[in-house]
Order: C-alpha cells, then structure tokens, then sequence
C-alpha cells in the first residue's frame, strides 16, 4: 500500500469526524482556537489508534467487535446528537457563547466516529508494524486536519443559524449514526 492509498484511506475514514467536528462549530460559531485544535486532535488521535487496535488485536477481536460497531456508533451518536436538539431546543431563546462539549463528551465522540477504524487494521496484518503504523499516522493526521477545516466551516455557519446550531449539529450526528447502522443492515442482508 503506498502513501496516496493511505491518503485516501485517511480521507475516507475521516468524513465521519469531519461531520462531526463541522457539527461542534455549528454549535459552538464563537468557539476559540484551542477548543478547535483540541476537537481536531481528539479525532485524528483516535483515528491514528484505533487501526493500530485493530492490526495488534487481529482477526478474532476485530470480527467480534465489528459486528457491534453500527449498533456502538448508532447508540452513541443519537445520544449525543439527541442532548444537542434538546438543548437547542431548551435554549433557542437564550444566546449561547459555549455549547456544553465536556472531555468526555468528546471522547465520546471521538471513539464514535473512529470505531469502523478499529477494522481498517485488519488490512494491514502481514503488511509488517512499519506499514501499519505509517498507515495509521497518516489517517490521524489527515483526521486532523480535515476535522480542524470542518469546524471552521461548521462555526462560519453557525453564525448564521444562531440558536438553531445546535439542533443542526445534532441532527448531523444523529443522521451519520443511522447511516452508519443503515449500511451495515444492507452489508448483512
């Protein structure tokens, strides 16, 4: 595998953080710039691990768990997303400088949108540690990266939804839970 295919790779494991992370800066438009980079690294770090997880775990672990990543990430998402309406719902009268994101609510997230990476480790048994850990180094930092621009873009429209941000973003997360959990219901059927 070279280093384009783990671009793309990178990219395509990333759109879900990226959703994600645009849905913190819709809810969040006034959010500063250390929020912003912490969000980013939580999901590119989480993104950089879970491959790794799934290379050292191998096969047997990984089946197992994959069979319970949509339900995970489809729980985990309508919950997060659920508590976003509902407090936009709550405060749509009220400006809100800061949404209510705590650590572990973004570890939350971030484990959420990165567990279909636990699997993607799988590709790279017998590839040798070099390539799997290359490989997960450059899904992290492009994870980064994308989720960094993702904010932004997520805060630029925030500004213009006001106090129905948040409810826009939990909408987001709600609808990537069920996408998640809709094209593993196709996959088995």
């Amino acid at each position: 595998m070279g280093i384009i295919q783990m671009i793309f790779l990178g990219i395509g494991l990333a759109m879900d953080a990226g959703a994600v992370a645009m849905g913190n800066g819709l809810a969040e438009p006034k959010m500063k710039i250390k929020k912003i980079i912490l969000i980013s690294l939580f999901f590119g770090a989480f993104q950089l691990l879970m491959p790794l997880i799934g290379y050292f775990a191998g096969s047997i672990f990984t089946e197992l768990i994959s069979k319970f990543t949509p339900w995970i990430a489809l729980i985990l998402l309508a919950f997060i997303g659920g508590k976003m309406i509902y407090e936009g719902i709550k405060d749509s009268d009220e400006e809100k400088e800061e949404t209510n994101l705590s650590l572990s609510g973004l570890v939350i997230q971030a484990i959420a949108t990165s567990i279909d990476a636990l699997t993607v480790g799988l590709i790279f048994v017998g590839k040798g540690h070099s390539t799997a850990i290359l490989a997960s180094v450059i899904i992290g930092i492009v994870t980064f990266m994308i989720s960094f621009g993702c904010v932004l873009i997520g805060k630029k429209f925030g500004d213009k939804l006001g106090s129905k941000a948040e409810i826009v973003g939990g909408i987001i997360l709600i609808i990537i839970g069920l996408k998640t959990f809709i094209e593993y219901l196709i996959e088995i059927l």
